[in-house]
């Protein structure tokens, strides 16, 4: 595939750098909602018969995309949702440790709940200062972004995978929203316990869905309270326990979740790997481009690792004059966030540059 704008038509009026924010909904996933709901008007609860094979293929994609077992994939609304389910399984006596300004979805619900939390700084030397921490005194729960999304900050995750090894009593928790559907990942041999992720960014999946995968051993360290008549029905959950039940309580929406599952086909029909590689070529290009501009903070520009999300010194005159070229995105913390998914070109990356250029004048 070369040109993407039959899929995704918006990006041939727009540069749209906004994905971190909000995913574009492609045309397969479009078509499969307007179908969805055309059978379920028609059919009924005839049409809803099958929902439990339904549901277990879409786990099967799931665990296929990212290898993990489907037994041990939950279907969840979004991230939040699933993340304070998790929480509610683990007593508020384990240590926290968290990454300053990280995601509010994913501080806050610990904090709410008076676990003991302390914060690491994120800055160019992250993962030097994740391992001070761990030295100084192990926590019992990690807690962190794989991306942080105002900053486009990637941590190391063969950093992490020996830091699991080093420490495998820490419960290591990961959110990949700013992550999942940008890059080829391992699920089973990453040094991650627990990782969730609202799939309506890079996965492009549309909103109402997202996804937690566990690695088998979190069945005896966590114990979720959330519980519901759906928690054990279907294909994996009387078999094999009914621990991803506690996430899925109640009845499943397979218009979302169906959206999940042929957004998935769409990744595979272009390839993850192909994914991958066009984010990587254009980021590299973008962080080149914008560090020789003096356009990057300090801890971007001397980390090896980034993912394709940067934050450019700008202001919200600076958002407005983008918008009205055209090109899409928003003010993040103290500067202006752009991020670069597979449909965009190093076209739509010279008209932000130029853009930038012409701003200053």
């Amino acid at each position: 595939m070369h040109s993407f704008s039959s899929y995704f038509p918006i990006i041939d009026r727009y540069t749209y750098l906004n994905t971190p924010a909000s995913g574009l909904l492609s045309k397969p996933v479009l078509d499969f909602r307007r179908q969805h709901d055309l059978l379920f008007f028609e059919g009924g609860s005839l049409f809803k018969e099958k929902q439990g094979d339904f549901l277990a293929e879409v786990r099967e994609k799931v665990g296929q995309l990212f290898n993990c077992a489907p037994n041990r994939v939950a279907l969840v609304p979004n991230f939040s949702y699933g993340f304070n389910t998790l929480l509610e399984g683990i007593a508020v006596n384990n240590t926290v440790l968290l990454l300053e300004e990280d995601y509010p979805s994913v501080a806050w619900p610990f904090i709410s709940r008076d676990f003991e939390v302390n914060y690491v700084p994120i800055d160019a030397h992250l993962e030097d200062r994740i391992a001070d921490a761990f030295a100084k005194a192990a926590p019992d729960i990690f807690a962190f972004s794989i991306v942080q999304y105002i900053s486009g900050i990637k941590i190391d995750l063969d950093f992490i995978k020996d830091l699991k090894k080093q420490y495998p009593s820490t419960i290591f928790l990961a959110d990949g929203t700013q992550f999942l559907g940008a890059a080829v990942f391992d699920f089973d041999t990453s040094g991650i316990d627990v990782l969730g992720g609202s799939c309506y960014k890079w996965m492009n999946a549309g909103y109402g869905n997202g996804i937690f995968l566990f690695k088998p051993e979190i069945v005896d360290r966590v114990a979720p309270k959330t519980t519901g008549f759906n928690a054990l029905q279907g294909k994996y959950k009387p078999q094999e326990g009914s621990f991803i039940g506690h996430f899925e309580p109640g009845h499943q929406d397979t218009l979302n979740y169906g959206s999940l599952g042929t957004a998935i086909d769409f990744i595979n029909t272009i390839g993850m790997s192909t994914i991958e590689r066009r984010i990587n070529e254009l980021k590299e290009e973008a962080k080149t481009a914008l560090s020789a501009r003096g356009l990057l903070d300090e801890a971007v520009v001397g980390r090896k690792q980034h993912s394709s999300i940067f934050n450019i010194k700008g202001d919200a005159t600076l958002v407005a004059t983008l918008n009205e070229q055209d090109i899409i995105c928003v003010q993040r913390g103290a500067g202006v966030r752009a991020g670069f998914h597979y449909f965009n070109s190093p076209k739509g990356l010279n008209k932000l540059l130029l853009a930038l250029q012409t701003s200053k004048r």
